[in-house]
C-alpha cells in the first residue's frame, strides 16, 4: 500500500501540499486547510483517500454543530418510546448510543481519513471542544462508563474558509496550508484530467479570458475551478470557436454569479 500521498488522476496537487499533507500524516497532528472557494480544499481528503486506499468519513460542520455530535449520541426518546410497547433490550443503554463521524473513525479497524469540512461554520467553542479527542485520540460515553480510544489513529483533514478566527490552541496542535490559486501551468493540468482531448485552441484562449476576468479589481467573487471546468464543458458542447470567447464572452453566467461583476467585466471589455 502506498505511504505517501501523491496527485490522483482526478486530483492535481501541487509539491508544497502534498509535503504538507505528508508530513501531517508523519507527525499524527490534523491538517487545517484554508484557501479561496473552488481551489480544491474538500476534494482533497477524496484524493488522500484513494491515494493511501484508505476509507474516507466525512463530517459536514453546519451552524448548529456540537462537537459532542461528531463523538456519540444518545437516543433517549428511542429507549422511552421501546420502553413503553416493552420492546426487548430497552434495558441496554448501549443499544440506543450510536457513534458520531470522530467515534467512526475512532472505532474502525483500519485507518481511515477523516474530513471535518467547514469548521469555521460552526461556534466558536467548536475547535476547543474537541481538542482533548484529536490530542488523545479517546473519549468517554458517561451513559455506559466506557472509553472509546482509536484502533488507529486516523488522518484529519480540516477545512476552513476563514469566517471566523480559529482559537490559538487549536491552531497550534494543527499542520497548516494554504491552497494559492492554480497558476495557468497547474491550471491546463488540472483541466486535462477532466478534458484530456480538450483543443489546445479552446483551452488557450479560454484561460486567457477566464484570469482576465480575475485580474479585475472590481469582480467581487472570483471565478473558481470548479466553474473554470463547467465553462469548458459549455463551450465544447455548444461549438463555441474559441477566437470568438474574448470578444462575445458567451455562457458568462457559468463563471460570474453576481450581478454587479458581470457590471465590471463588460465595463473592462468595453
Amino acid at each position: 500500500m502506498q505511504t505517501n500521498f501523491t496527485s490522483t488522476k482526478e486530483y492535481v496537487a501541487s509539491p508544497q501540499l502534498m509535503a504538507s499533507v505528508n508530513v501531517a500524516v508523519t507527525l499524527e497532528k490534523p491538517l487545517l486547510i484554508k484557501g479561496e472557494p473552488g481551489t480544491g480544499k474538500t476534494m482533497l481528503a477524496k484524493a488522500i483517500a484513494e491515494s493511501l486506499g484508505k476509507k474516507l468519513i466525512i463530517w459536514n460542520i453546519k451552524s448548529t454543530t456540537k462537537a459532542q455530535e461528531g463523538l456519540y449520541t444518545y437516543d433517549t426518546i428511542q429507549r422511552l418510546y421501546d420502553g413503553q410497547f416493552g420492546e426487548e433490550g430497552v434495558d441496554d443503554i448501549a443499544h440506543y448510543i450510536k457513534l458520531g463521524k470522530l467515534g467512526e473513525a475512532f472505532s474502525s479497524d483500519e485507518q481511515v481519513v477523516l474530513l471535518i469540512d467547514e469548521i469555521d461554520k460552526a461556534d466558536l467553542e467548536f475547535p476547543n471542544d474537541l481538542l482533548w479527542e484529536l490530542d488523545q485520540m479517546e473519549f468517554y460515553i458517561h451513559e455506559t462508563k466506557e472509553t472509546v480510544r482509536a484502533k488507529h489513529r486516523p488522518i484529519v483533514i480540516i477545512t476552513s474558509n476563514a469566517e471566523k478566527e480559529l482559537p490559538d490552541a487549536f491552531l497550534r496542535r494543527c499542520i497548516f496550508h494554504f491552497i494559492d490559486f492554480p497558476d495557468q501551468t497547474l491550471m491546463e493540468e488540472i483541466v486535462r484530467t477532466h478534458y484530456p482531448d480538450i483543443e489546445q485552441n479552446l483551452l488557450k484562449n479560454a484561460m486567457e479570458v477566464f484570469y482576465m476576468i480575475r485580474s479585475i479589481r472590481d469582480v467581487r467573487k472570483k471565478p473558481s475551478t470548479s466553474e473554470l471546468i463547467d465553462w469548458l464543458s459549455a463551450l465544447q458542447r455548444n461549438g463555441i470557436a474559441p477566437e470568438t470567447l474574448q470578444k462575445e464572452l458567451p455562457f458568462l453566467g457559468v463563471i460570474i454569479k453576481k450581478d454587479e461583476d458581470l457590471d465590471a467585466v463588460r465595463h473592462y471589455v468595453d
